[in-house]
């Protein structure tokens, strides 16, 4: 639900740019601007999960979020935009790390690696539901009632509210942990396994380039280079995002027997002779084709990510230290999807900008990963 959300904006960057006369790559900016305060969002909302509990946390995290989108439709200027998006990604880049907690200490050590690829592909799911939404509503309400769209998040809360239990990993730890989760505690915990903290930051930087640097200004590229309309956008987003679903489900799965370490890497490389297919090909079924298969293996690689950042992250700051490694790479890699735009701009096509970077990205994450250990069986308690 909040990739929904996340994804309204990027499918609706060229209308935005015309309703207030301004070039593209300065609605990018609001982009940026969501994935560089996503760290902020993970530290605060992960301190909360580890100190009152996932689910209250959850809970409040996804109505803050909500409320954002939803206030995003009646901006009277960019400026206002950017701002929104700003707080929006605070309370977006709480919701990973806290949900990933939840769920693995829930659920038990078999097959942990197919639930990673289903968890992790909810974002893809949120991209196709914002590329069906796109292509069937846009056309009708336009790009303020698409953010008004996007504030249907928040019913989740009740679901949330009504139906899941907490953690019970947290409940068994609660009442040692309570008295030193503080802030200052908390950053200590972190400070403790530096390396890991530091190398995972790295790791996850290449994840957050691997994805938003093949998927923010796909819909674009789609639009500038080669003039689809709406719906024909909103088709190939869905298409794309099958593809995503598909591949994160599958290595995740494939992760249980080869181990998360070489089902990455193997996703990784995969994408590399397939990027071309998607970026410099025409028609709209060979781009469709591309985008499926790229999406697959970029998701494919993302379908580990979950399980494995819970299997290698110390029990007390669980939910906080995913979170954090995983938004503060969203941080570094957040200036991308700008870049690309600047880019494409002066030369005048985003099929190679984004080819070059799905290719280059997808080599950084293969060389990183050889260095990492694998962690698949980890026992994951407090």
């Amino acid at each position: 639900m909040d990739a929904f959300d996340y994804f309204i904006l990027v499918f609706c960057v060229s209308a935005i740019a015309a309703d207030f006369r301004v070039a593209k790559s300065a609605v990018t900016e609001a982009l940026f601007l969501t994935l560089a305060f996503r760290p902020l969002g993970a530290l605060l909302f992960g301190w909360m999960a580890d100190r009152i509990g996932r689910r209250p946390t959850l809970i409040v995290n996804i109505v803050c979020y909500s409320v954002l989108e939803l206030a995003c439709a009646f901006t009277p200027s960019l400026h206002v935009l950017l701002i929104l998006r700003a707080l929006f990604g605070i309370a977006m880049g709480g919701e990973w790390g806290v949900g990933a907690a939840l769920a693995f200490e829930t659920l038990p050590k078999e097959n942990r690696g197919f639930f990673s690829g289903i968890l992790q592909e909810g974002y893809a799911v949120g991209y196709l539901v914002a590329a069906a939404a796109f292509g069937l509503l846009f056309e009708s309400i336009g790009w303020r009632g698409m953010f008004i769209v996007g504030a249907m998040p928040a019913l989740v809360a009740v679901y949330i509210g009504l139906r899941v239990e907490e953690s019970p990993a947290w409940q068994q730890g609660s009442a040692a942990r309570g008295a030193r989760m503080s802030l200052s505690g908390m950053w200590q915990g972190i400070r403790a396994y530096l390396p890991l903290f530091l190398f995972l930051v790295l790791l996850m930087s290449g994840f957050n380039a691997f994805s938003h640097g093949s998927q923010d200004l796909h819909p674009l590229f789609l639009q500038s280079d080669h003039h689809f309309d709406p719906h024909t956008v909103g088709v190939i987003g869905i298409i794309l995002a099958l593809g995503a679903i598909a591949g994160g489900v599958v290595f995740g799965t494939l992760s249980e027997r080869w181990g998360r370490k070489r089902a990455i890497i193997t996703a990784a490389l995969l994408a590399i002779p397939l990027a071309p297919l998607a970026t410099l090909a025409h028609g709209r079924l060979a781009l469709a084709t591309g985008a499926f298969l790229v999406q697959f293996m970029v998701q494919g690689a993302w379908g580990v990510v979950p399980v494995y950042l819970s299997e290698i992250s110390p029990g007390p700051v669980r939910a906080t230290f995913p979170g954090v490694v995983y938004q503060l790479g969203n941080l570094i890699a957040s200036r991308l999807t700008n870049i690309q735009a600047r880019v494409a701009e002066r030369t005048g096509s985003y099929g190679p900008v984004l080819a070059v970077t799905i290719i280059a990205v997808a080599l950084f994450i293969t060389i990183v990963m050889s260095f990492a250990r694998e962690s698949r069986g980890a026992e994951i308690t407090t």
